[in-house]
């Protein structure tokens, strides 16, 4: 149960003055839906405003903040004209403040004839005389002490300006308790720290405060590292049990190849962790097509030959049904009993499933995150595997982890090569095997980058690969939170192409139905769809040698984790396989960087590494990326410097100062649930 001290911090964002339901949706847009939410969604800069007595063109450029007294109005004849105020200073220096699209009643009731206003904004020299296009602040000069100075800028949707955050947050900062102090206190006095509270209210009030934005970090980071430690300890505490497989299903595998040195390097690894009591709790990461299905299906095997049963779990219906059809495929001709069960599976298909696992008669189950829900119960669970493409934390390995007597091993598998310091911080309580080769008859993807000014050149090759008996996938540009317009502009994309191939384009995206979007690749899959368009990474996650060609729309809009893994697509049968990177014209320099670094290199690992030092404090992994263990207040920059001190102060927690149970310990605690790290906490008898 989370401490009563921080309920109200962790009320619904309604509670603030001043938030509807009108608020409420631009604030949900930026992932603000509780108090708390907005007193972590931190200042990404500021503004430093300058008093002056009065106007000066050298402060043109410059927000400054002075009284002034409007003389006339100068309003525009049509809706689009600019309505204008002209006022002038102590000294009686004009100034024109120039309002767009306001209505005209609505700018003389704020500047009042001949009525001083403190007036607030950027000095531009527009011709011979001075101008503020849209003041920041008109106020009576009484009110404008609280303005002066530095002011925070926050990130912003539409429907909400950075001003109004600025006073949610102050209100949000006022429902946050004087906490107890968890850092090591010759830590905090070392690091010349102030106290959490403090911080918190201090970054608010200055984003330029660096001592409170390292604090609130550190203690976002502390509580990571804490939380894995305690599930690590917890993990290696309990006794599984040791499956030892004979080899007898394994001999009798045909594989298409043999095994990469890096298949059977990990294989023998987690033979050798299964074969403990302790359970395996192993993190597999290997590049796209470097042939994780296979080492999955030997651990799952071993599992088998030792008695017990095996659950493999997907993070998407197409790709479970995926991994259940690749499986079946390899292991046929062995007495093996594998099923599939995902949300769409009812009535006496369903039944005859849970049946199976209950008398123990299905070796291994395929799924989605439906295999570990109530009503699912394992005779014998041995060994979970889970493609973690996306999102499995610590919470549902618990989940998982319940539906065996004893914990079952358990294997991680990512396709994102995740670089050190967030395999460090994301998953720090595993052992890790990486597949860093690639398996006999994968040729390198040929990376284009191409403009959009270039597209009918683009749709013509397409047409002259589909004539030569080609498949391709076409990617729809990505609009951030904005799901709608996705759909839009893949549905535009797939008109356009029949418009131009007939019925041979296909299109997938997330508000379809599991049977609809099933059913359209699975006509892909059998070759009568030539083109698959589709929306986001999620969908595409379908095996199609065949397909050898992928455009990506509006590529500078996609991560670069997220371009990896698309890319990975294609590529999957011999051959060479092309994937064009379509972009706009006005690239950030990030923007160029990371389509230049796709054309030049086919290294996951080199790509993720280059990923984190280009992307700065936005998102870690590529959007939807990052796992369970998100940070919103650590950057990537100050992850690598703060992960070694605060690894070393949880350690110390545990083996000096009494783990949780301490007082120092009972202060951790609390920083667990308000970082929102406290499925860790459940895992503790003492929690």
């Amino acid at each position: 149960m989370r401490p009563d001290i921080l309920n109200p911090l962790f009320a619904e964002v309604t509670a603030l003055k001043g938030v509807g339901p009108q608020l409420a949706k631009p604030l949900e847009r930026l992932g603000l839906e509780r108090a708390v939410d907005v007193a972590f969604h931190l200042p990404s800069g500021w503004i430093d405003r300058v008093p002056r007595e009065t106007l000066d063109a050298a402060d043109a450029g410059r927000v400054i903040g002075i009284v002034l007294t409007p003389v006339n109005y100068r309003m525009g004849g049509s809706a689009r004209a600019p309505a204008r105020v002209h006022a002038v200073d102590a000294q009686g220096n004009y100034v024109s403040l120039v309002y767009f699209g306001g209505s005209s009643a609505w700018v003389k009731k704020l500047l009042p004839l001949n009525e001083p206003r403190w007036v607030s904004g950027k000095l531009e020299t527009y011709g011979q005389e001075l101008q503020m296009v849209h003041p920041d602040h008109v106020l009576p000069p009484e009110e404008a002490a609280a303005h002066q100075g530095r002011e925070a800028v926050y990130p912003c949707s539409e429907g909400i300006t950075s001003k109004r955050i600025a006073a949610l947050a102050e209100q949000a900062v006022a429902r946050a308790p004087e906490l107890p102090e968890w850092i090591e206190p010759g830590l905090k006095a070392q690091r010349g720290w102030p106290g959490w509270r403090e911080a918190l209210a201090r970054i608010h009030a200055d984003p330029a405060d660096a001592k409170a934005r390292e604090r609130l970090a550190y203690d976002e980071v502390f509580a990571t590292q804490l939380a894995l430690m305690l599930v690590r300890g917890e993990a290696r505490s309990k006794r599984g049990r040791a499956l030892a497989g004979d080899g007898r299903l394994r001999g009798r595998l045909k594989l298409p190849y043999a095994m990469t040195g890096a298949q059977a390097r990990t294989v023998a690894e987690i033979e050798g962790d299964m074969a403990q009591s302790r359970p395996m709790l192993r993190l597999l990461q290997g590049d796209v097509g470097s042939g994780k299905t296979l080492v999955a299906a030997m651990a799952l095997l071993i599992a088998v030959e030792a008695g017990a049963q095996g659950a493999m779990l997907a993070p998407t219906e197409i790709l479970a049904r995926q991994h259940y059809e690749t499986l079946t495929r390899l292991l046929s001709g062995l007495d093996v009993n594998i099923a599939v069960l995902t949300g769409r599976d009812k009535g006496r298909a369903r039944e005859a499933t849970l049946m199976g696992l209950a008398d123990g008669s299905i070796d291994i189950l395929v799924g989605t995150h439906a295999i570990f829900q109530d009503g699912v119960a394992y005779r014998d669970l041995g060994l979970a595997v889970v493609d973690e493409q996306h999102r499995f934390g610590v919470a549902e390995r618990m989940m998982l982890q319940a539906k065996a007597e004893r914990p079952p091993h358990l294997l991680v598998m990512t396709a994102t090569p995740i670089p050190r310091t967030l395999q460090l911080a994301i998953h720090g309580e595993m052992d890790v095997s990486k597949l860093d080769e690639m398996p006999p008859g994968r040729t390198p993807v040929e990376t284009r980058v191409v403009s959009e000014d270039r597209l009918g050149e683009v749709v013509d090759a397409l047409g002259r690969h589909l004539a030569g008996g080609g498949q391709a996938y076409w990617v729809c540009p990505l609009v951030e939170e904005s799901e709608k317009t996705d759909l839009a502009a893949a549905e535009a994309r797939a008109e356009a192409l029949r418009m131009r191939f007939g019925e041979r384009i296909g299109l997938v995206h997330g508000r379809m139905k599991g049977p609809e979007k099933d059913a359209v690749m699975a006509r892909f899959s059998a070759g009568q769809l030539g083109v698959l368009v589709a929306t986001t990474v999620i969908e595409v996650g379908v095996d199609v040698p065949n397909a050898t060609l992928i455009v990506i729309e509006a590529a500078d809009r996609f991560g670069l984790a997220q371009l990896h893994q698309l890319r990975g697509r294609v590529g999957r049968g011999g051959g060479r396989s092309i994937c064009l990177l379509l972009r706009g014209n006005a690239l950030s320099e990030t923007s160029r960087a990371r389509l230049a670094l796709m054309r030049d290199t086919n290294d996951g690992f080199r790509i993720a590494e280059e990923d984190l030092r280009l992307r700065g404090a936005g998102e870690l992994l590529g959007t939807r990326q990052s796992g369970e263990m998100q940070f919103r207040l650590a950057s990537p920059e100050v992850l690598g410097a703060l992960l070694p001190v605060a690894n070393g102060d949880a350690r110390l927690l545990i083996d000096r100062d009494g783990g949780l149970k301490g007082e120092r310990g009972q202060a951790a605690r609390t920083a667990l649930y308000l970082f929102e790290r406290d499925a860790a906490v459940g895992l503790l008898r003492a929690g």
